[in-house]
């Protein structure tokens, strides 16, 4: 019996064992009750990667997290990594603010990946909405964004925010053009006059990566250059970025790359260009059709196909940095992405940074430019004089110019237009040395030393008291007020030169270019006008006014901005003439005279680094009502080697004056204190900002209600 049942067991219907055991697993799971498909609320979920990974639209830096939503089978196509969604927030199991739910609202947000599992525990919402297809972040992007945030202690929503811009469904519908083939190589061009700058073309056009600090030669043919960067790395297949600080700069950038790549080579990414135009041309880059793109700062994240190159051109223009939340410097964001992508990188400007010059200090960069005698050659001859001379100047007393200035306003006249540089209104009030007009500095810090209300002096970024204190340059003992704001008026040069007409540039009107017919241009600085053929003569007047401003960067500004005004006046050949009002010994205007830039930023950078400041250290900002400020300084955990600087008690706003971001409400009293670390805790900086910060935020609404602005790398700490 045994045997028989043996048999039929194994061989009667003539199946093998091992087949047999697999007939009787499938059969067992199919007498077997199905699963039922994963729903949410009646909902079919996607069979694959059910589970979206989503940034939300909160720049609060308590949710700056991922949140993970259940994907419904009918947007499983639709919802990709990199599109933008709609999804429902602090509902469907998501807990915010100490674990109480919140009622979930549609907000916007970016789908960043689909996994399988989700590590909340939870039931998950879903998503509500694909709004677009259109894969606008790629893992590249959000890579930088998340570089970006970390460094400046921001949130990752804010940073997206700036980098992709607000979408358009009709510039979304239409197709992008078709990809230009890679343009020719072109020759060194403007590059021959500088030595090394041959070599850095043709490395950018066989597909290395130099990285270098461009000190341009004056004149108009640095947008050239700039030109000739950008087609050298088109030609070797890659793509390139050229970011400048306003529309005038980026017009004559424009053109330039318009007559060396023809119409359609490059796309020009800038806020003042419209929502749909904008996204047009950010789309077409995004897809790839478009190779190379120039903008300002809102261009900085544009998303370039195998990126060769970033430009950035005249990094110490305030334009640069961006004022929305985190606040980043188009500067540093490129040198993060130079890093990241292993790309070239480019730094330019007629002047110099101390930041420029750090990177070639410490090795990151090569310099890139001409020799002394080249130099010499393009450039202007500048002369200075002090403005102490116009009191006893009877001549001159008609235009309020002491007389070099006059004459050269009056021989340069005769051959072309006079640029006449006039700081502009509204610094706030310093002191000075009495004797020799140098400005008041902190024995401790080299902070602005400032009088307060009962008459006392005392730093304005340290608060220690100077009772005893004594100009460090002529050893005077006695202190007195600068004037603010411009003495010169485009009327009294009309009056004193009645037959020449007189153009104005500033705040109300920015000329971009002049004829080059004799006339007088009065401009504020940065808002100077380009003339036909170059200006005959320029005059900067009222230098101290920039001198004395109370900032770690008033010698570097001010360099900056005679610089560029010079910049724009003949060569000595041609009988270009500038007259500086200032005191001649001074550190930035003997850079000006010599036209040596570069050399004064090394300087700075050494000055700088015995007293461990930027940039050879990282800093970071608290702003705030005082009881907020020592609330905040006591809670965060800095690192070790953290220095606290302050608190001092910031000036009052004017009743009815504009409330600007950081700024205290006017009439209401607020306090700053600075937090100064080595350059490699600067990360460690900005984690402890962040965790402080989000901790605070997170709080009950009672318990936060004083806000607390945190800037890292403020660009001004005066």
């Amino acid at each position: 019996m045994s045997s028989e049942n043996g048999q039929g067991d194994g061989a009667a219907g003539g199946v093998p064992p091992e087949q047999l055991a697999l007939i009787r697993e499938s059969v067992r799971k199919a007498k077997a009750p199905r699963a039922k498909p994963r729903t949410w609320r009646g909902a079919e979920l996607a069979e694959r990667l059910p589970v979206a990974r989503v940034v939300v639209d909160k720049g609060v830096l308590h949710l700056d997290r991922y949140f993970d939503y259940a994907v419904p089978r009918d947007l499983d196509e639709q919802a990709q990594p990199g599109v933008r969604v709609r999804v429902r927030f602090g509902a469907g199991g998501h807990r915010v603010r100490g674990g109480r739910r919140e009622g979930g609202g549609l907000v916007d947000g970016f789908l960043v990946e689909r996994v399988a599992e989700s590590d909340y525990a939870g039931p998950l919402a879903a998503l509500a909405q694909v709004v677009s297809p259109e894969q606008v972040l790629d893992p590249e992007l959000l890579g930088l964004a998340r570089a970006v945030a970390d460094r400046y202690a921001g949130s990752l929503a804010d940073v997206l925010q700036l980098a992709v811009p607000p979408r358009s469904a009709r510039a979304e519908s239409r197709p992008s053009p078709e990809p230009a083939p890679p343009p020719p190589a072109p020759g060194p061009g403007p590059w021959e006059r500088y030595s090394r700058g041959p070599a850095f073309l043709d490395a950018l056009a066989t597909a290395g990566a130099p990285r270098a600090v461009w000190n341009a030669l004056p004149g108009p043919e640095w947008a050239d250059a700039l030109a000739h960067a950008v087609a050298a790395t088109l030609s070797s297949g890659r793509g390139a970025l050229v970011v400048v600080p306003d529309g005038r700069t980026l017009a004559r950038v424009d053109a330039a790359l318009t007559a060396l790549l023809g119409p359609g080579g490059h796309a020009v990414l800038t806020a003042e260009a419209g929502p749909e135009k904008r996204y047009r041309e950010w789309l077409a880059v995004r897809r790839g059709s478009v190779r190379a793109v120039v903008g300002t700062r809102a261009a900085m994240f544009a998303p370039v196909r195998n990126l060769g190159l970033v430009a950035i051109w005249d990094d110490g223009d305030s334009s640069h940095s961006e004022p929305r939340a985190p606040q980043p410097h188009a500067r540093e964001v490129l040198l993060l992405r130079a890093a990241h992508s292993g790309c070239a990188f480019l730094l330019g400007a007629w002047g110099c940074t101390v930041e420029a010059a750090q990177l070639v200090e410490n090795g990151w960069a090569l310099p890139l430019v001409a020799d002394r005698e080249q130099a010499r050659r393009a450039a202007p001859l500048v002369r200075t004089v002090q403005d102490t001379d116009l009191a006893r100047d009877e001549a001159a007393r008609a235009a309020r110019l002491p007389s070099l200035a006059w004459q050269a306003a009056r021989e340069g006249l005769a051959k072309g237009p006079v640029l006449v540089q006039v700081p502009r209104r509204g610094y706030v009030p310093r002191l000075a040395c009495e004797r020799c007009r140098t400005p008041a500095r902190c024995r401790h810090c080299a902070g602005p030393v400032q009088a307060g209300a009962d008459g006392s002096l005392r730093c304005g970024w340290c608060g220690r008291q100077e009772p005893a204190w004594h100009c460090t340059e002529c050893g005077a003992f006695r202190l007195r007020a600068q004037v603010v704001g411009a003495r010169r008026t485009a009327e009294e040069l009309g009056r004193a030169f009645p037959a020449v007409p007189v153009r104005t540039s500033g705040r109300e009107q920015v000329l971009d270019t002049v004829p080059g017919t004799p006339a007088l241009v009065v401009s504020t600085p940065g808002a100077e006008p380009v003339a036909e053929g170059g200006y005959a003569a320029a005059l900067l007047l009222d230098g101290w006014t920039m001198l004395g401003r109370p900032d770690l960067r008033a010698g570097e500004e001010a360099l900056r901005r005679w610089i560029a005004a010079a910049a724009l006046v003949r060569d000595q050949q041609a009988g270009g003439t500038v007259v500086v009002v200032a005191e001649p010994t001074l550190q930035p205007v003997q850079a000006l005279v010599r036209w040596d830039p570069v050399g004064f930023a090394v300087r700075e950078r050494t000055e700088r680094a015995e007293l461990g400041f930027p940039p050879v250290s990282r800093m970071a900002s608290v702003t705030g009502p005082p009881d907020a400020v020592d609330a905040f300084l006591a809670a965060v955990e800095l690192p070790g080697d953290a220095q606290v600087l302050g608190p001092v008690l910031l000036p009052l706003s004017p009743p009815g004056s504009p409330r600007r971001t950081g700024a205290p409400p006017p009439g209401e009293q607020w306090e700053r204190a600075l937090v100064r670390v080595p350059h490699g805790s600067g990360a460690a900086l900005a984690a402890a900002l962040k965790t402080a910060q989000a901790a605070r935020t997170a709080k009950p609404a009672r318990a936060s209600a004083e806000t607390v602005w945190v800037r890292v790398d403020p660009p001004d700490i005066g």
